[in-house]
């Protein structure tokens, strides 16, 4: 296999998967959450490994 082929093969994959996302995600950019939430007052949400137990 050449460079362009597996080049080519590699887009056209990345190109499907988001078409197929695309087409089963129910999009709603208004139930989003927030791409930065620097004084939002949202909290965050999960654990954080090195913090001590309270």
């Amino acid at each position: 296999m050449t460079r362009r082929f597996t080049a080519s093969l590699a887009i056209a994959f990345l190109g499907l998967l988001i078409l197929f996302d695309s087409a089963t995600a129910d999009l709603n950019p208004y139930k989003a959450p927030p791409l930065l939430a620097l004084g939002s007052g949202a909290a965050a949400s999960g654990g954080f490994c090195g913090a001590m137990p309270e």
